[in-house]
């Protein structure tokens, strides 16, 4: 059984999708939900969809191995993440080399790194002009949205497109193809 924990920091609409897509997984479980925000709703999911959470601090995430210790007693073999802000510390990556998978809304290279997520990177489409934007599934290397590309979709932006528009596109696509990528990648442990 490969034992996944999410990672997000907001409201985990994707998280959601990605428990209930691997709800009778016969070799794929969602194990818990892991927060660098108290307040984020992913956490009012977790509770009603019965799945362990953690809320950590910035200190307890990048001055401590207290989040790498709750990963390996709950045996997770996975990391994804869905929202989640924070670039991810070398001892997890260490510890999880290839291992965690992060969504990124929009065709990387373009529209990644730090400070671009959520709307600020719809915004950055519209306003540059763009006539296709995306999704782009990868695997998380020390830098934001660097690391190895497994999938990208694309989608039509239309002079009618505002930011939010856009975001709906986007959000149907991660609906659609986030939790299919993360299973073929789990099972066949390729990009594609």
């Amino acid at each position: 059984m490969k034992k996944i924990a999410i990672f997000a920091s907001g409201s985990g609409t994707n998280a959601q999708r990605i428990i209930e897509y691997f709800k009778d997984h016969p070799l794929i479980r969602i194990e818990m939900i892991l927060s660098n925000n108290p307040e984020a709703f992913v956490l009012e999911r977790a509770k009603k969809l019965n799945l362990a959470s953690l809320v950590f601090s910035r200190q307890e995430f990048y001055q401590s191995d207290m989040v790498l210790k709750v990963l390996q007693e709950n045996n997770i073999t996975f990391i994804i993440l869905a929202g989640f802000l924070w670039l991810i510390p070398k001892y997890l990556l260490d510890a999880y080399s290839r291992k965690i998978i992060n969504i990124h809304p929009a065709l990387l290279p373009k529209y990644g790194g730090k400070g671009m997520y959520g709307m600020r990177v719809h915004e950055a489409v519209i306003q540059a002009g763009e006539k296709e934007s995306g999704i782009s599934i990868h695997f998380v290397n020390e830098k934001y949205d660097a690391g190895q590309k497994i999938f990208q979709v694309k989608c039509e932006v239309s002079e009618k497109d505002t930011p939010e528009t856009l975001a709906k596109k986007i959000h149907l696509l991660e609906y659609q193809y986030f939790p299919v990528i993360i299973e073929k990648v789990l099972l066949k442990g390729k990009s594609f």
